[in-house]
């Protein structure tokens, strides 16, 4: 049986096949840590994304603050930092706040407020203020349709939240294909496969011509393992499960 290097799970595969696909699409690391950030992931890290409850999940308790220090460290890739005002003034005030902070940051801004009702206002303000936008939490055709006209000419970034579509039992990589071939027919705007859920999701969105894809460190790292040999892999499982009985000290 071939042996797995115990050092990596790096594989020739990774090696040729996904360094490749990285020239179709652009990886964003979702949510990463302060001290995540600057590691070798064996990847290009084209940028990085971030909304409240990834703040919350990283104790952040100052947002602007916290803010700051990412952008310190990011300071020469895209990053998106998402307002949480639910209100037409509440997130125009705190979209310019971002913006301001720095000149590669994207305002992230809710297709909708949380009564339903859409954000149309809200990005057409900003963009007219110059904000770059990364337009978060879309499902739908009809919520990109919604927009469009006011986006066409500006490289405003899409989120779709396949992972979720996906949660719905719907075909995301069908939706997503639909919503990939509109955007590039229709305007400037770059397409992002977000609610990453697998390591296997980079393939898919790269396979519909996604323009980027967000996705957490566990995922990202995952990616060394494809082209392992699945029998290697069966066994590399069988151990783990034996050696973590023995350790617990089960007995029957």
């Amino acid at each position: 049986m071939k042996k797995v290097r115990k050092e990596t799970f790096k594989t020739d595969y990774f090696t040729n096949k996904i360094k490749n696909m990285e020239n179709k699409i652009k990886v964003y690391m979702d949510g990463p840590k302060l001290n995540e950030i600057n590691k070798d992931y064996d990847i290009n890290i084209d940028g990085y994304t971030f909304n409240p409850s990834l703040f919350k999940k990283n104790g952040a308790t100052d947002y602007l603050g916290y803010s700051k220090k990412i952008l310190e460290i990011c300071s020469n890739k895209p990053v998106s930092l998402e307002v949480f005002a639910d209100d037409k003034i509440g997130m125009i005030e705190q979209g310019l706040k971002l913006h301001s902070l720095s000149e590669n940051v994207y305002v992230k801004i809710p297709i909708t407020f949380t009564n339903g009702k859409s954000t149309i206002s809200v990005i057409d303000e900003l963009l007219n203020q110059n904000v770059k936008l990364n337009i978060t939490a879309i499902f739908t055709l009809d919520q990109i349709k919604n927009i469009i006209d006011i986006l066409k000419n500006s490289e405003t970034i899409l989120s779709i939240f396949a992972g979720r579509i996906y949660d719905c039992g719907v075909d995301a990589k069908a939706k997503i294909k639909e919503m990939n071939e509109f955007i590039k027919e229709k305007s400037k705007c770059k397409s992002l496969w977000a609610s990453t859920r697998m390591s296997y999701d980079f393939v898919t969105a790269s396979e519909i011509n996604t323009d980027i894809i967000t996705m957490q460190i566990s995922h990202i790292e995952k990616l060394k393992m494809f082209g392992l040999d699945l029998n290697d892999y069966s066994l590399r499982t069988v151990k783990q499960f034996f050696d973590d009985a023995k350790s617990s000290g089960f007995k029957m």
